[in-house]
């Protein structure tokens, strides 16, 4: 196993070394001026643009301009964010953890249902829970995730009023910023649980219900289909009809013996979606107003923020790195096959 996982590690530099060369690559296409805002440490210096252009050599071959930038990022310094009025580096502070607070709480939503169904579908082929875990894949595959997420608010917050969009209302706000309210970890619900305020919690899940459901349907239906599919495999094996020729019970063969190789491929689904999930859902967070990391993007897009717009893809694709990696350990940790592979 440390042999597996240390040959998965010598490969993630090369890949992220990829990942740069791409990425700033595609900035080359853009004017030095406007290039300029990636070495920019606060607003002032925007003002003096060919200044950072001599100082940082943007006009010098691709290679010095590749290793200076490359340093620059390796200590953080990603350049200041018009859109963020903040450095690029303090904006994704700021917004990675309500990202990762939405994320989590769909991941959850994601794994306990699609696993529940997409097992329930395959035990039960061509019965009720087949047909009722077919129409929620259906759905949630054909149904575009602006129209689920327009018709929840809609709904529950137009009509009915139970939820809101946003990340809580202006008295958990005005709260937060006084200084009473301690932030330990920058996601609200924990913070308000680790605050024994129970008033900011509820409005924290209030405004959260919606936009972790949006995502959590929109998810599951990938990982229903691929946990059925996985199952139906296992469920038709010679060791699965050993095991009941044995004797043991339904729950015992399903659970125990098939589900543990089914999870395989399920286990890259999962993480993949939960990595894209934190890479911030653009679509999601523009429509509820939930001020993560993703609608920070669209925002940075909308307004021509060059280095809000690189900060924003490199953490993306750091991520989807760091994802595949993890996918590579948790399948070798489920099937030992892999690592001797």
């Amino acid at each position: 196993m440390a042999k597996f996982i240390l040959r998965r590690l010598l490969l993630l530099p090369l890949v992220a070394f990829g990942v740069t060369v791409l990425l700033f690559g595609l900035t080359q296409l853009l004017a030095p001026e406007m290039r300029a805002s990636l070495y920019a440490k606060d607003p002032r210096q925007l003002d003096a643009v060919e200044e950072i252009i001599r100082e940082h050599g943007l006009r010098d071959p691709l290679p010095k301009q590749y290793a200076r930038w490359a340093a620059q990022v390796m200590r953080g310094e990603l350049g200041y964010s018009e859109t963020a009025k903040m450095p690029v580096m303090q904006a994704i502070k700021t917004y990675m953890p309500a990202t990762m607070e939405l994320a989590v709480s769909a991941m959850l939503g994601v794994l306990f249902f699609g696993l529940w169904l997409g097992t329930s579908s395959a035990v039960h082929k061509n019965k009720w829970q087949d047909q009722l875990s077919r129409v929620v894949a259906v759905t949630g595959y054909s149904l575009p995730i602006f129209v689920l997420g327009l018709l929840l608010l809609m709904v529950f917050y137009g009509k009915l009023g139970w939820f809101a969009p946003g990340r809580c209302s202006f008295a958990t706000d005005s709260l937060i910023h006084s200084g009473e309210f301690k932030s330990y970890t920058g996601l609200l619900t924990l913070d308000a649980l680790l605050n024994l305020n129970f008033s900011v919690f509820l409005d924290a899940l209030r405004h959260l219900a919606l936009p972790a459901a949006t995502l959590c349907y929109g998810s599951m239906a990938l990982l229903l289909r691929v946990t059925r599919s996985s199952m139906l495999e296992e469920l038709g094996k010679d060791y699965v009809r050993t095991a009941r020729a044995k004797g043991l019970d339904e729950k015992t063969v399903v659970n125990v013996h098939a589900r543990r190789n089914a999870l395989i491929p399920v286990i890259t689904v999962a993480t993949l979606q939960f990595v894209r999930l934190l890479g911030g859902v653009v679509i999601t967070e523009t429509i509820f107003a939930f001020p993560g990391i993703g609608r920070w993007g669209v925002l940075c897009a909308q307004q021509l923020d060059i280095a809000g717009v690189l900060g924003f893809a490199l953490v993306t694709s750091l991520l989807f790195v760091l994802g595949n990696l993890l996918a590579d350990l948790l399948y070798a940790a489920a099937d030992p096959r892999i690592r001797l592979g």
